[in-house]
């Protein structure tokens, strides 16, 4: 059995598709699966104009002949971007069944970055995940979302963390009682939403991104620590008061339930993401008023936090993904033979 998962979102990005894979490849391997990945990093790549961080392949067609050396049982495609679009035409002309997934808000990421209009960029996506088998979503309000706006054969693919590491206690830091951030420093997380709130809390921000000198210009006594992984990201988690997500664009948000299994009770918006993973007054708040969210989150009981993230297992998660694979006939050698851009 072999998987193929295509993807323009890779190593040395630090974002939630490129943790999903990685995980998930993790998973299907101790299985004993085999896992092919083509990403930016096997191609001719330069960074995105308007986000240098990441790395778009710009001869993305090269892509037929690797799907074709592949010889792959099962074909997913992961993201929309270059080599996800010639994938897709592809696959579509030689009629192989293939899956995709929906893993972020990127038509409100455009119009937020380079004004393009919402109603080009859903046409695209629909045209895109119009011929997938399965169309692999977050959560079930994102689902709801994009079925409003004519999308079909969607199905639930969740999130997972590693527990273990969240329950790892061997790293101490000095600071306590502060309300948190964790995430990519970029525009669209909407953090400055967050440190604008008038507190007596001290506020930490864990992580990089392209808004982060501009932010601390901004917002001189706000603790910048940059990236953290392993068992010192899970003390920053553990020693905060409130973990604050103040993203309205996230489809999920993994660091949500990183820090509720940490026992941190989360302050969120009603949106996306925070709509499906928090209980509202019992393992954090949701409100339109972020700073009502964070004087209620204060009052919520940790340990109720923890309980709720039992479920959130990369296992679970690659089973679900396995769940939804279509298994490819294979096809008349002879038929490679018609050119695809004649």
């Amino acid at each position: 059995m072999k998987i193929l998962i295509i993807t323009d979102a890779w190593f040395p990005q630090v974002n939630g598709v490129v943790t999903t894979y990685s995980n998930i490849i993790s998973e299907l391997r101790k299985r004993n699966i085999e896992v092919e990945v083509l990403h930016p990093g096997k191609f001719y790549s330069l960074p995105l104009f308007f986000y240098n961080e990441i790395k778009a392949a710009i001869n993305p067609w090269k892509v037929i002949l690797k799907i074709k050396e592949s010889d792959a049982d099962y074909i997913h495609i992961g993201t929309e971007g270059p080599l996800g679009i010639v994938s897709r035409i592809y696959l579509s002309y030689k009629k192989i069944p293939f899956t995709s997934a929906v893993h972020t808000k990127f038509q409100e990421y455009l119009n937020l970055h380079i004004k393009v209009p919402l109603s080009i960029t859903y046409a695209l996506m629909r045209w895109f995940h119009k011929r997938s088998h399965n169309v692999l979503v977050n959560t079930k309000s994102h689902k709801k979302e994009l079925e409003k706006r004519g999308f079909r054969n969607l199905k639930i693919w969740s999130r997972g963390i590693d527990l273990k590491m969240f329950k790892d206690t061997s790293i101490k830091i000095n600071h306590k009682d502060y309300l948190l951030y964790v995430g990519r420093v970029s525009k669209e997380k909407n953090i400055e939403a967050f440190l604008s709130i008038e507190t007596t809390h001290e506020k930490v921000v864990v992580g990089d991104g392209p808004y982060r000198q501009k932010l601390q210009k901004k917002f001189p006594r706000v603790k910048f620590v940059g990236c953290k992984t392993g068992p010192e990201l899970a003390a920053w988690y553990r020693n905060a008061s409130v973990f604050v997500f103040p993203s309205m664009m996230d489809t999920f948000g993994i660091v949500v339930i990183e820090a509720l299994s940490c026992g941190v009770p989360v302050a969120a918006y009603p949106v996306t993401g925070p709509l499906d993973i928090i209980e509202d007054g019992i393992t954090g708040s949701l409100d339109n008023d972020l700073k009502t969210a964070i004087d209620k989150a204060l009052e919520i009981k940790r340990e109720n936090c923890t309980k709720s993230t039992k479920k959130y297992t990369w296992r679970n998660v690659t089973e679900q993904f396995v769940s939804t694979l279509v298994l490819i006939k294979k096809a008349n050698p002879a038929e490679d033979n018609v050119q695809f851009f004649s």
